[in-house]
């Protein structure tokens, strides 16, 4: 059963997997276009369709770097989660009760800590020799 799985499940879920990348990269395209039609017409430049196109050039980025290393890095995810938050807080914000800018700006300052958590946890407790990167 492990060779079959080697042989054929492998492959197969390679195949899917760039399958996926090449979808969300040409819908990350298609979006970015969109985004830059809709500028051109309005002719105007927010700092909110800025953000947006920041959030896709994430995204092709998070593709990319999957397509090259094959592995997510967990922070990608998380950056764009704080670019989100961050363009929701500037898109909205007179429109929010104070609770509401509380709550996001709370949860944009968690995922920024949880990604100085994971770099601090990658860098001193990762790979061969744990002890020479350790603080002292």
């Amino acid at each position: 059963m492990h060779q079959l799985y080697k042989r054929f499940g492998l492959p197969t879920i390679s195949l899917f997997e760039h399958a996926i990348l090449i979808i969300i990269t040409i819908a990350t395209l298609v979006a970015i276009g969109q985004e830059i039609v809709t500028m051109i017409n309005n002719r105007h430049v927010a700092l909110a369709d800025l953000l947006l196109l920041f959030i896709y050039l994430e995204v092709l980025a998070m593709v990319a770097g999957y397509a090259a290393e094959g592995h997510l890095p967990v922070r990608m995810p998380i950056y764009i989660a704080i670019v989100a938050l961050a363009r929701y807080l500037i898109l909205d914000m007179k429109a929010m009760d104070d609770w509401r800018v509380l709550t996001a700006s709370a949860s944009a300052l968690m995922l920024a800590a949880t990604v100085v958590v994971i770099k601090f946890g990658q860098t001193y407790f990762s790979g061969e020799n744990n002890e020479s990167r350790a603080p002292k």
